[in-house]
Protein backbone atom coordinates (compact mmCIF):
# COMPACT_ATOMS: atom_id res chain seq x y z
CA UNK A 1 0.00 0.00 0.00
CA UNK A 2 1.33 3.13 -0.49
CA UNK A 3 1.59 6.10 1.59
CA UNK A 4 0.30 9.18 -0.92
CA UNK A 5 -2.13 9.86 -3.29
CA UNK A 6 -3.14 12.09 -5.95
CA UNK A 7 -5.94 14.75 -5.87
CA UNK A 8 -7.62 15.65 -8.97
CA UNK A 9 -5.68 18.86 -8.78
CA UNK A 10 -2.49 16.98 -9.01
CA UNK A 11 -0.94 17.49 -5.59
CA UNK A 12 -0.15 14.76 -3.48
CA UNK A 13 -2.16 14.10 -0.37
CA UNK A 14 -1.19 12.72 2.98
CA UNK A 15 -2.79 11.53 5.90
CA UNK A 16 -2.69 13.14 9.29
CA UNK A 17 0.68 12.73 11.39
CA UNK A 18 0.64 12.00 14.94
CA UNK A 19 3.56 11.65 17.45
CA UNK A 20 3.41 9.59 20.96
CA UNK A 21 5.43 9.17 23.81
CA UNK A 22 4.77 5.69 25.44
CA UNK A 23 6.30 5.02 28.63
CA UNK A 24 7.60 1.60 30.19
CA UNK A 25 9.20 0.63 33.04
CA UNK A 26 12.21 -0.72 32.68
CA UNK A 27 11.59 -3.87 34.20
CA UNK A 28 8.41 -4.49 32.04
CA UNK A 29 9.98 -4.39 28.41
CA UNK A 30 8.57 -7.53 26.70
CA UNK A 31 8.70 -6.98 22.92
CA UNK A 32 5.27 -6.91 22.50
CA UNK A 33 4.58 -3.48 21.48
CA UNK A 34 7.48 -3.36 19.08
CA UNK A 35 5.83 -6.42 17.42
CA UNK A 36 2.26 -4.43 17.21
CA UNK A 37 4.21 -1.70 15.72
CA UNK A 38 5.62 -3.29 12.99
CA UNK A 39 2.24 -5.31 12.59
CA UNK A 40 0.50 -1.56 11.54
CA UNK A 41 3.46 -0.71 9.22
CA UNK A 42 3.39 -3.59 7.24
CA UNK A 43 -0.09 -3.69 6.86
CA UNK A 44 -0.07 -0.11 5.82
CA UNK A 45 -2.10 1.32 8.55
CA UNK A 46 0.72 3.68 9.50
CA UNK A 47 3.84 4.82 7.77
CA UNK A 48 6.67 5.50 9.99
CA UNK A 49 8.58 8.51 9.93
CA UNK A 50 10.53 8.33 13.27
CA UNK A 51 11.16 6.51 16.26
CA UNK A 52 13.28 7.51 19.02
CA UNK A 53 14.16 5.47 22.28
CA UNK A 54 14.93 7.37 24.96
CA UNK A 55 16.26 5.93 28.35
CA UNK A 56 16.09 8.31 31.39
CA UNK A 57 18.35 6.64 34.31
CA UNK A 58 17.06 7.27 37.98
CA UNK A 59 19.41 10.30 38.15
CA UNK A 60 17.58 12.14 35.35
CA UNK A 61 20.13 11.47 32.92
CA UNK A 62 18.97 10.87 29.14
CA UNK A 63 20.10 8.92 26.34
CA UNK A 64 18.71 8.29 23.17
CA UNK A 65 19.68 4.33 22.39
CA UNK A 66 20.89 3.11 19.45
CA UNK A 67 17.59 0.66 17.94
CA UNK A 68 20.20 -1.24 15.75
CA UNK A 69 21.91 -2.46 18.67
CA UNK A 70 19.79 -5.50 19.52
CA UNK A 71 21.31 -5.59 23.32
CA UNK A 72 20.12 -2.06 23.69
CA UNK A 73 16.11 -2.54 23.16
CA UNK A 74 14.53 -5.24 22.58
CA UNK A 75 12.43 -5.39 19.73
CA UNK A 76 13.17 -1.71 18.18
CA UNK A 77 15.83 -3.52 16.39
CA UNK A 78 13.38 -4.21 13.22
CA UNK A 79 13.15 0.34 13.56
CA UNK A 80 16.39 0.89 13.10
CA UNK A 81 16.87 3.47 10.24
CA UNK A 82 13.87 5.29 11.02
CA UNK A 83 14.48 8.76 10.60
CA UNK A 84 12.63 11.23 8.66
CA UNK A 85 14.67 14.29 10.29
CA UNK A 86 11.22 15.94 11.74
CA UNK A 87 12.40 15.05 15.67
CA UNK A 88 15.18 17.19 16.83
CA UNK A 89 16.86 17.59 20.02
CA UNK A 90 14.51 20.08 21.48
CA UNK A 91 12.07 17.09 21.22
CA UNK A 92 14.51 14.80 23.07
CA UNK A 93 14.36 17.61 25.80
CA UNK A 94 10.67 17.82 25.97
CA UNK A 95 9.80 13.88 25.84
CA UNK A 96 12.42 13.60 28.59
CA UNK A 97 10.94 15.89 30.48
CA UNK A 98 7.80 14.02 30.93
CA UNK A 99 9.37 10.82 31.98
CA UNK A 100 9.59 9.57 34.59
CA UNK A 101 13.42 8.80 36.47
CA UNK A 102 14.36 4.82 35.42
CA UNK A 103 11.91 4.76 32.69
CA UNK A 104 12.15 3.69 28.81
CA UNK A 105 10.18 5.43 26.45
CA UNK A 106 9.47 5.06 22.48
CA UNK A 107 8.72 8.96 20.71
CA UNK A 108 7.18 7.82 17.20
CA UNK A 109 5.91 9.83 14.78
CA UNK A 110 3.63 8.14 12.08
CA UNK A 111 1.38 8.78 9.23
CA UNK A 112 -2.33 7.97 9.17
CA UNK A 113 -1.81 6.15 5.90
CA UNK A 114 -5.46 4.42 6.06
CA UNK A 115 -6.83 7.64 5.76
CA UNK A 116 -5.02 9.03 2.37
CA UNK A 117 -8.00 7.46 0.24
CA UNK A 118 -10.53 9.57 2.33
CA UNK A 119 -8.34 12.70 2.50
CA UNK A 120 -8.12 12.86 -1.39
CA UNK A 121 -11.34 12.24 -1.83
CA UNK A 122 -12.69 15.09 0.15
CA UNK A 123 -9.92 17.58 -1.26
CA UNK A 124 -10.91 16.45 -5.00
CA UNK A 125 -14.65 17.13 -3.73
CA UNK A 126 -12.75 21.02 -2.76
CA UNK A 127 -13.13 20.01 0.93
CA UNK A 128 -10.42 20.70 3.05
CA UNK A 129 -9.33 19.94 7.14
CA UNK A 130 -10.24 23.12 9.34
CA UNK A 131 -10.18 21.52 12.94
CA UNK A 132 -8.74 18.38 13.87
CA UNK A 133 -8.02 17.27 18.01
CA UNK A 134 -6.89 13.91 19.55
CA UNK A 135 -8.80 12.41 22.45
CA UNK A 136 -6.51 10.43 24.63
CA UNK A 137 -7.24 6.85 24.77
CA UNK A 138 -6.98 7.07 28.61
CA UNK A 139 -9.92 9.20 28.82
CA UNK A 140 -11.74 7.59 26.12
CA UNK A 141 -11.70 4.54 28.40
CA UNK A 142 -12.47 6.29 31.36
CA UNK A 143 -15.65 7.61 29.72
CA UNK A 144 -17.20 4.50 28.38
CA UNK A 145 -16.75 3.33 32.21
CA UNK A 146 -18.49 5.82 33.51
CA UNK A 147 -21.31 5.48 30.51
CA UNK A 148 -21.55 1.58 30.74
CA UNK A 149 -21.64 2.25 35.09
CA UNK A 150 -24.83 4.44 34.45
CA UNK A 151 -26.67 2.28 31.96
CA UNK A 152 -26.26 -0.67 34.95
CA UNK A 153 -27.37 1.77 37.69
CA UNK A 154 -30.63 2.82 35.08
CA UNK A 155 -30.83 -0.77 34.62
CA UNK A 156 -30.86 -1.97 37.72
CA UNK A 157 -32.88 0.88 39.11
CA UNK A 158 -35.89 0.10 36.55
CA UNK A 159 -36.38 -3.41 37.51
Amino acid sequence: MTSTATTTTGSEVHGPVDFVLLEFPRDRLTGEASKALADLVESGVIRLYDLLVISKDEDGGVAVLELGDPTGVDGFAYFSGARSGLLGDDDVDEAASAMQPGTVAALIVYENSWAIPFVAAARGSGGELIASARIPAPVVMEAIEALEALDTSQTSESA
